[in-house]
C-alpha cells in the first residue's frame, strides 16, 4: 500500500511540475529551432518510444478501422494543438501560455454539452463556462501590460486555437474507435501528429532556414527535455494515474501547472508577472474548479 501511494505521489508530481515546466522548455526550444520543426522531433521521437514500449509489453495492434481517428486526434492534439502553441511561444511568455492552455477542462466541457449532449451543466457550471471566456477575454485585452509587440495578441488567438482544437479531439477521442491500449494509441496519435508537424515545417520552409549550427545548448536540452521528461515520463505518469485513480483528482493538474510554469518563466527568464496576468489566472483557475466540481453532471 505505501508503495503504491508514492507511485502515485511520483505520478502526481510529474504531472504537476513537468508538464508546469514545459511551457518554459518550449520557448527555450524555439529560440534557436524552428518551431513546427521542433514540436515534431519532440513528439516522432516521444512516439516511437511509447509505440515501442506498448509493443514489447502487449500484443495489440492497430487495425484498419483505428487508422482515420488515429489520424484526426494526431491532427487535432499534435498539429493543431502543440504546432500553434510552439509558433506563438516565440512571442507569448510561457507563464502567459500556460494560463491561456489552463482553459481547456471548461473548453472540454462545453464541446461535451453543445456536441455530445451527454453532460448536463448546472447554474453554477455555466457561470464558471462564462467567468473562464471572461478571464481569456480580459488576459486578451491586458495584453499591453505584458508585452509591448503586437504579434503578442496574434500569439494568444494561436494558442487558443490550439486550446480548442486540443480540446475537440479529447472530446472526438471519447467516441473514436481506437486501439484499448492507451498506451498504443498514445504512440501513434504523436507518431502520426509529429509525421503532419514535420511535413507541414517543410512545406513553410522551416528546414530552407535552419542550421544544425545555430541550434543552441539550450535549445538542444530543452528538446531533450521535453521528448525523456515531458513526453514519455510525465505522459506515462498520466497514463497509469488514469488506471489508480479518479479522472477528477487527476484535473487538479490544470490549477497546478500554471502556477509552475508563471513561478519558472519569472524565476529564469525574467518574465513579467503582471497583476492582470494574476488576475486571469485566478479567474481561470476558479472557473475550471466551478465547471469541473460543481457545475459538470453525467447524464444517467
Amino acid at each position: 500500500m505505501k508503495q503504491q501511494n508514492l507511485k502515485a505521489l511520483f505520478a502526481f508530481g510529474a504531472i504537476y511540475v513537468i508538464w508546469g515546466s514545459t511551457y518554459l522548455a518550449i520557448r527555450y526550444a524555439v529560440e534557436t529551432i524552428p518551431p513546427f520543426m521542433m514540436m515534431g522531433t519532440r513528439s516522432l521521437i516521444a512516439g516511437g518510444i511509447l509505440y515501442l514500449w506498448s509493443r514489447s509489453r502487449e500484443n495489440e495492434k492497430i487495425q484498419k478501422e483505428h487508422i482515420i481517428p488515429l489520424f484526426i486526434i494526431g491532427a487535432m492534439f499534435f498539429l493543431i494543438g502543440h504546432g500553434c502553441l510552439a509558433w506563438a511561444e516565440q512571442f507569448v511568455p510561457s507563464g502567459l501560455a500556460a494560463v491561456l492552455i489552463s482553459s481547456e477542462p471548461f473548453l472540454i466541457v462545453g464541446i461535451e454539452f453543445l456536441i455530445l449532449r451527454d453532460t448536463k451543466i448546472n447554474l453554477k457550471g455555466a457561470a464558471g463556462l462564462i467567468l473562464g471566456f471572461a478571464g481569456i477575454i480580459y488576459l486578451v485585452a491586458s495584453t499591453k501590460g505584458i508585452a509591448s509587440s503586437g504579434k503578442n495578441i496574434i500569439g494568444m488567438l494561436v494558442i487558443i486555437t490550439g486550446s480548442l482544437s486540443w480540446s475537440g479531439g479529447a472530446v472526438y477521442s471519447r467516441v473514436a474507435k481506437l486501439p484499448k491500449s492507451a498506451l498504443l494509441s498514445s504512440g501513434m496519435e504523436l507518431i502520426i501528429g509529429g509525421t503532419l508537424l514535420l511535413i507541414t515545417s517543410f512545406i513553410i520552409g522551416e528546414f530552407n532556414q535552419f542550421h544544425v549550427s545555430q541550434v543552441s545548448t539550450r535549445s538542444a536540452l530543452s528538446i531533450i527535455y521535453l521528448v525523456t521528461f515531458g513526453s514519455v515520463i510525465a505522459f506515462s505518469s498520466y497514463i497509469w494515474l488514469l488506471g489508480h485513480t479518479s479522472a477528477t483528482r487527476i484535473s487538479t493538474h490544470t490549477y497546478v501547472n500554471p502556477v509552475i510554469a508563471i513561478f519558472l518563466g519569472w524565476l529564469i527568464a525574467n518574465e513579467q508577472i503582471t497583476t492582470a496576468l494574476l488576475a486571469a489566472t485566478v479567474i481561470i483557475v476558479v472557473s475550471v474548479y466551478m465547471v469541473l466540481y460543481v457545475g459538470k453532471k453525467q447524464v444517467a
